[in-house]
């Protein structure tokens, strides 16, 4: 019986990657613009040369991309800015949000020891971002980058929460979940008009963990409904 041989990837192939990578993040940012709506065409070649990388890592950026509902391909047309999230679909995100988040906070309060402190950092670091956000709406739309870092900001605490029922299964959901809500976002258009409203709730979900699983479910229960309230009441106007 021969012994199977673990490979490591070419230096070459975790370049790759990593340009790869680059690129998604450059794409999705392309996404988040408020001048980008539903079916507008994205030229593989176009990004390429404007990003001056070579089609290959923008093509695997679309495919990762079309994974998270973000973009669509249509055979020989090539990929487009994908339809608006309908009502059904933004309940169905959010129903699923409340059962995986939920349940979630309620394992993670097993380690609430360990888990707290990341939290609070990770409050102090949106509650941060906020004031920038909110100093630069002052000045006319937020620039994509910003956006794309307050995104990540407020996403990273319920992550973190993922990350604290030491479950692999549940992690890697999270990754999931988050490309979603990117797509809720990109969906709605609503930027961070209710960052100061997640600040709060963020805050009462890290006072909940003292009180024990049922606390920690309860507080992140009402906060993902009432992002969803807000996303209800945004996706009116």
């Amino acid at each position: 019986m021969t012994d199977s041989v673990f490979r490591l990837a070419s230096a070459d192939v975790i370049k790759q990657r990593g340009l790869r990578d680059r690129v998604y993040d450059r794409v999705l940012d392309v996404l988040l613009r408020s001048d980008t709506t539903p079916g507008m065409r994205l030229s593989i070649e176009a990004v390429a040369r404007e990003l001056g990388v070579s089609p290959t890592p923008v093509r695997e950026a679309l495919v990762l991309l079309e994974r998270t509902g973000l973009v669509t391909r249509e055979a020989n047309k090539g990929y487009r800015v994908a339809p608006q999230l309908a009502d059904d679909q933004l309940d169905a995100l959010f129903d699923a949000r409340l059962v995986l988040e939920s349940g979630a906070a309620a394992l993670a309060s097993a380690h609430e020891v360990a888990l707290v402190p990341r939290l609070r950092a990770a409050l102090a670091e949106h509650e941060a971002m906020t004031a920038v956000v909110r100093a630069a709406s002052t000045a006319g739309e937020l620039p994509v980058d910003l956006l794309r870092d307050y995104f990540a900001v407020d996403w990273n605490f319920h992550h973190l929460i993922f990350e604290g029922t030491h479950n692999p299964f549940l992690i890697d959901m999270s990754a999931g979940i988050s490309t979603r809500v990117h797509r809720m976002r990109q969906t709605l258009q609503t930027g961070v008009s209710d960052a100061d409203d997640a600040v709060r709730e963020h805050r009462a979900i890290v006072d909940a963990f003292a009180e024990g699983a049922d606390a920690a479910a309860l507080a992140m229960r009402t906060h993902i409904e009432r992002v969803r309230e807000r996303s209800r009441s945004d996706s009116v106007l």
